[in-house]
């Protein structure tokens, strides 16, 4: 990716870029999330997030809220991966992903385990998860701004972002 230039903040990509990027993703229990409305205006919100392998993190939305309304018209969205500490916030790591949002049809075969994925995570969503509302989304990276802390500042592409499987 892009590297460290007397103009430019951002440092090589490495692999210690990239497992903090994947740990942010994997234990942050919830995200920021950007979505477009109507007239082109950003909107933020909370969502609950659990990853997938591959990268993509994984939402469970109910189709009556502001945000799930914006992705199924303009999938293009964002989301900020935070580990938010003691002391000042902007020293603790953080990560802006962009990509595009894609709902997860009943009858698709990765469903069931997209559904269990994400009630690991979120044990309390079974009271919930199978409401007729409820849909699952699975966000597909395009690229992500990973501030490591001070002088930390790294840019990743979605291969950076696979998950390294727990043995």
């Amino acid at each position: 990716m892009t590297e460290m230039t007397p103009t430019s903040p951002i440092l090589p990509t490495d692999d210690s870029a990239r497992e903090l990027a994947r740990k942010l993703m994997r234990e942050s229990r919830t995200a920021a999330l950007a979505t477009l409305d109507e007239t082109g205006a950003p909107f933020v919100s909370l969502a609950g997030c659990a990853c997938l392998e591959d990268g993509s993190p994984l939402l469970l939305v109910s189709q009556l809220s502001q945000h799930t309304r914006h992705m199924l018209a303009r999938p293009s969205v964002s989301l900020l991966f935070s580990d938010i500490g003691k002391g000042d916030p902007l020293a603790h790591p953080r990560l802006s992903l962009s990509g595009r949002a894609e709902p997860i049809p009943q009858d698709s075969p990765m469903r069931a385990q997209a559904r269990q994925l994400y009630l690991d995570s979120h044990p309390k969503a079974q009271l919930y998860i199978d409401f007729a509302d409820f849909i699952l989304v699975r966000i597909r990276p395009d690229q992500a701004a990973l501030n490591g802390g001070f002088g930390r500042a790294f840019q990743l592409a979605p291969e950076d972002l696979r998950q390294i499987p727990q043995k």
